[in-house]
Formats: structure tokens, C-alpha cells, sequence
């Protein structure tokens, strides 16, 4: 089992934009696997397609991801060649990771979906992704997209271009099953993500497909000083069932400890979020790297 560690900024943006290239240049020198960036329309976070193009270009090695991107209320086949040309252009680097974004008013607004209609615009538009990155042309005609003769170039590097999902409900795990290569859910618990994996496995075995078993892995925030209590309530709406410390690390040795109890239970993929911007970005690094990246096998 090959164990990873990536490092994200979650939602919450930067406080100075010029510290980002600070941030992706490290991660490229210390040896971490991936850059994650997630999509929040209504936060400062940088937009992912953009701030992982520019990581692109500022590394050789890095990896980098989406954690994650909204899928309902994009045109597929302009997301398809954007994506497909960010693998080509950073020699096959690309970690593709949709999710149905937040049930938040001014986030389904700016998408221009409504809540009800996700699940089977993401159901509609994935497999889609799939087929303009693998197939020639393209014929299909269903109740969102119509196409005939498509051709989309180009081609990305990786064939096939993995896709990652995320989310912890039943129907999101069978949605992993049968749709997904590999899970990286939030704010969970080791018997959490133990439990869902065989529910994700079950669900690919009745599609008829399998998810690799070095496809799981977990999203950790952490926090080195007192949780804030705007995080802590958020954490509380979102799983009234668990101790919002349960889910995110105590500081970076607690994210060590907990990151091992992932790896006991089989899950190998990681990517650890700073709830607080740290004040300077080259101390953090080095002791998250100093602390979690001798995990990497």
C-alpha cells in the first residue's frame, strides 16, 4: 500500500494572494504528493482550475487536485478539454474530484441548479467527462445534454484520468461505487471511512466495476491552537453524531496519530487542511513535513 500525503486550503482562501506561490513551492522542495484546492464561489479560496494551473507551472513533480470541484452547472465538454489540457501541459498530473457543492443559497445560485436537480446533473455529466476523454467521437442524448459527432481534444496524458469523489451519505457512496475511482471524504472517523468502504465496494461489485484499493484516502483538518467556535458549530450542524475533535487533528502530531489509524484501517491517500492560515508558510511546511511525510512509503 503506497501512502500519500497531500496538503490543502480548503475553503477559506489566503490572506495575502502573493503567499500562495510561497505555499506550492514548498510543497514542491519538502516532497509532498499533491496541491488540493477546493471550490467555494462565495469565499476568497482561489478558483481551482486557475490556482492549480499556475502550480502547474511552477513545478515538475507536485500533483495536484480538486477537493473539490462542483460538477452541476458546468457544460461538460468545456470542463473536459480544460482538464484534459492541464494534464497534458503538467506531463499527466491532474486529480480530477466533483462533488454537488453545498446545500447553501448563494452557492446553487451562482451555480444555477437547484438542489433537487444535482444529483442527476452530476449522474448525466460524469460519464460524459469519462467518454470525451477516452473516446473519438461522441453521440449522446439525454435530458440535459445533447451531442452528435463529438470529437473534444485533446487527449489527456493519464488514460484513463482517475476520478475522485467525495461525501459520506449511502447514496453518495453508491454514487462512488458505481461512478467514482476512488474516495476522499471530510470529517470522519477511522470506523467512519471502514464502514463506507464496504458500502462503496458493494456498489461497484452490482455495477459491475471495482475501485482500486489504493483509491481510498481521507481529507484531515487541523488546527494547532483552540478549535474556533464558528468551526466548531459549523462541525456540529454538519455531524451532531461526533466530538468535533474526533474529526479534526489537535495540532500536527495529533494529525500524525490520527492519519496512522487511517492506515490501519487500509486507506493510503491523504490530504491534510490547516483550519487557521499559518502565519508563516515555510515554518509549517517544514514541520508538517517533518512529522507526517515519513508516513509516505
Amino acid at each position: 500500500m503506497k501512502v500519500r500525503v497531500g496538503y490543502g486550503l480548503g475553503t477559506q482562501g489566503l490572506a495575502r494572494d502573493d503567499r500562495f506561490g510561497d505555499l506550492v513551492d514548498n510543497l514542491e522542495r519538502l516532497g509532498f504528493d499533491s496541491l488540493w484546492l477546493s471550490e467555494r464561489i462565495t469565499s476568497a479560496a482561489p478558483d481551482p482550475t486557475v490556482g492549480l494551473a499556475y502550480a502547474a507551472g511552477r513545478t515538475t513533480r507536485l500533483k495536484f487536485g480538486t477537493s473539490v470541484m462542483v460538477l452541476p452547472g458546468r457544460n461538460p465538454v468545456v470542463l473536459a478539454k480544460e482538464l484534459a489540457t492541464l494534464d497534458r501541459l503538467s506531463g499527466g498530473r491532474m486529480l480530477p474530484a466533483f462533488g454537488l457543492g453545498i446545500v447553501h443559497p448563494a452557492e446553487q445560485q451562482a451555480f444555477g441548479v437547484a438542489r433537487q436537480d444535482r444529483s442527476a446533473w452530476f449522474e448525466e455529466a460524469l460519464p460524459l467527462l469519462r467518454r470525451f476523454w477516452e473516446e473519438d467521437v461522441v453521440d449522446h442524448d439525454g435530458p440535459r445534454f445533447s451531442y452528435q459527432g463529438l470529437t473534444v481534444l485533446p487527449k489527456p496524458v493519464q488514460k484513463p484520468m482517475d476520478v475522485w469523489l467525495g461525501g459520506r451519505a449511502p447514496g453518495e457512496l453508491r454514487r462512488v461505487g458505481r461512478l467514482g475511482d476512488g474516495w476522499l471524504p471530510s470529517f470522519c472517523t477511522p470506523p467512519d471511512v471502514e464502514a463506507g468502504r464496504v458500502l462503496v465496494e458493494e456498489a461497484a461489485a452490482r455495477a459491475d466495476r471495482g475501485v482500486d484499493p489504493e483509491h481510498f484516502g481521507v481529507l484531515l483538518p487541523y488546527s494547532d491552537g483552540p478549535l474556533p467556535d464558528a468551526i466548531a458549530a459549523a462541525i456540529a450542524a454538519r455531524r451532531p453524531d461526533v466530538d468535533p475533535h474526533d474529526v479534526i487533528a489537535a495540532g500536527i502530531k495529533d494529525a500524525r496519530r490520527m492519519l496512522e489509524r487511517f492506515i490501519d484501517v487500509g486507506f493510503s491517500k491523504f490530504v491534510l487542511v490547516p483550519l487557521v492560515e499559518p502565519t508563516a508558510w515555510d515554518d509549517e511546511l517544514e514541520a508538517v513535513a517533518a512529522e507526517v511525510l515519513p508516513l509516505q512509503t
